[in-house]
């Protein structure tokens, strides 16, 4: 028998004695909502605020995908430790990240990058270096410090070649601190533009996961704009807005010539 209590801070059903036996526990309830609602569900296991220590429990149980927040404090050297922590989980739906400045790097291959969703407020855009490595489908990065557009370019041309980010959906960058120069970033992509007297269609598509969770909208922010790049292996577009401090990039399931008849 599983004894529950009425959590005082957030008024929800917490099981008495948790930490005692959270495998099984956990284990028994999982198995108790999959006999009700049937193995299609899909559940959400969410670990918050984890700074240096790393020990946590991660069940291991179907039909379960884990989303992390993260911080790491500057100086941070407990990357192999921090690597190991994610490979423990089998899926990462989404990973929430501050990052100071630290000399050591993700490596490129890191569950991290591979995480479908990611929400990172970072002090210099190589750490972790999203625009490079991420693999999953939806990114948001607040960078505080920001020298040049070149790494802006080549995340765009590569994803133009099709040599990386195949899985992308949705990215919006921010700079705290410097221009993004969209004149320079268009002119080296060689961006399209969309006839000025036409509308452009909105791009929007449903979150992954929003760790505000409370009165948050279900989509990603609408991207409209007049310029798009398009991918040379599939003929897929990519809408971009680039505004001063900010570039946001959405991937329409749609070749150029189905992009274009959007606006007839």
């Amino acid at each position: 028998m599983i004894e529950f209590q009425m959590c005082k801070y957030n008024h929800v059903p917490k099981v008495c004695d948790y930490d005692r036996d959270k495998e099984s526990v956990t284990e028994s309830i999982h198995n108790y909502f999959l006999d009700i609602f049937g193995s299609s569900t899909n559940c959400i296991w969410r670990v918050n605020k984890i700074e240096e220590d790393f020990i946590t429990f991660v069940p291991k149980l179907n039909n379960v995908s884990f989303c992390v927040d993260l911080r790491l404090d500057e100086e941070f050297t407990e990357m192999a430790i921090l690597e190991t922590f994610f490979f423990s989980f089998p899926i990462l739906k989404s990973v929430r990240l501050e990052a100071a400045l630290t000399t050591e790097l993700f490596n490129p291959e890191s569950k991290f990058y591979q995480a479908e969703s990611i929400c990172v407020n970072q002090f210099q855009h190589t750490f972790p270096n999203v625009l490079r490595h991420f693999q999953g489908r939806q990114a948001i990065v607040n960078c505080t410090q920001w020298g040049a557009s070149e790494d802006l370019i080549e995340f765009v041309n590569r994803w133009k070649s099709g040599e990386a980010f195949q899985k992308l959906e949705y990215l919006y960058f921010k700079s705290w601190d410097g221009e993004i120069l969209e004149n320079q970033i268009l002119n080296e992509i060689e961006a399209k533009y969309i006839d000025s007297t036409k509308q452009p269609p909105t791009h929007s598509v449903p979150k992954i996961y929003d760790w505000h969770r409370v009165h948050a909208e279900p989509n990603t922010d609408p991207i409209i704009s007049h310029t798009y790049v398009v991918r040379a292996t599939d003929n897929h577009v990519a809408s971009i807005l680039i505004q001063e401090r900010t570039i946001s990039f959405g991937v329409w399931n749609k070749t150029e010539e189905e992009f274009l008849r959007l606006m007839d």
